[in-house]
């Protein structure tokens, strides 16, 4: 089972504001400001965005891969056009990916500003 899940960001202030819009359409919060360091999450952090100033440039082929489980498709589509207009990259727009499971697997794609790859997934019936 897991507990949290972090990821790399060059820029603390930008990503926070960046994953307050993207995660509060699938219902997070900013639970936890430390000095390098937010979580985020519904009940505690599970979350985490992690200051690394120094680490090299990030591309398409690197960073890091979380999937969000939500609701329904509706809140797909709003953390899709939420990282859009947050200033992230679609990396997959909102649809089912039937090649990715039992059909039924509807799921958007968006890279953040630091190159990280972010999912939000549901399952229909």
């Amino acid at each position: 089972m897991i507990d949290h899940v972090s990821v790399a960001v060059r820029d603390l202030a930008a990503a926070t504001e960046f994953y307050e819009a993207v995660l509060g359409a699938l219902g997070m919060n900013k639970l936890e400001v430390r000095p390098e360091t937010v979580g985020f999450g519904k009940t505690y952090p599970e979350f985490w965005i992690n200051l690394r100033s120094d680490m090299p440039p990030l591309t398409s082929s690197n960073g890091a891969h979380v999937c969000f489980r939500a609701r329904s498709t509706d809140l797909v589509d709003a953390f899709h056009g939420a990282a859009l207009q947050a200033g992230g990259l679609s990396d997959g727009a909102p649809g089912l990916r039937p090649h990715d499971g039992e059909g039924g697997y509807y799921a958007a794609f968006i890279r953040d500003p630091d190159s990280n790859r972010i999912e939000a997934v549901t399952f229909l019936p």
